[in-house]
C-alpha cells in the first residue's frame, strides 16, 4: 500500500511559477517511478510529467521547458516546479505511484493522491 499527499497548489497569476510536492510513504519510494496528471473540469486526466526510478524524465508537450519533475528520495517526496504558468494550467493535479505500462498512461498508476488545486489567473 502507499500512501500519496500532494501539496503546493495555489492560485498564480499568468507566467508565475508554483512547486507541486507529493509526499510518499508505505512502499520503498526510491525504486518506484512517480507521475504527475492534472485533470480540469469537464476534461479527461492528462500526463504531465514522469520520473523513473531511475532517473529518466518524461513529459507532455505542454510541459516541456515549463515543468521540471524531481524527487528526493531521503524525504521521500517527488515535486513538480511549474514555471510560466498559463490559464490553461487551470487543473487539479495528482501525483501517482508508477505500476507498469506506458508513463503517460493513467491506467500504468496503481496509487494516486487526492489532488491539489492549481488555478491560473489571466
Amino acid at each position: 500500500q502507499v500512501q500519496l499527499v500532494e501539496s503546493g497548489g495555489g492560485l498564480v497569476q499568468t507566467g508565475g511559477s508554483l512547486r507541486l510536492s507529493c509526499a510518499a510513504s508505505g512502499r520503498t519510494f526510491s525504486s518506484t517511478s512517480m507521475g504527475w496528471f492534472r485533470q480540469a473540469p469537464g476534461k479527461e486526466r492528462e500526463f504531465v510529467s514522469a520520473l523513473s526510478g531511475n532517473g529518466h524524465t518524461f513529459y507532455a508537450d505542454s510541459a516541456k521547458g515549463r515543468f521540471t519533475i524531481s524527487r528526493d528520495n531521503t524525504a521521500n517526496t517527488v515535486y513538480l516546479q511549474m514555471s510560466s504558468l498559463k490559464p490553461e494550467d487551470t487543473a487539479l493535479y495528482y501525483c501517482a505511484a508508477y505500476l507498469r505500462g506506458f508513463y503517460y498512461d493513467f491506467r500504468a498508476y496503481a496509487y494516486w493522491g487526492q489532488g491539489t488545486q492549481v488555478t491560473v489567473s489571466s
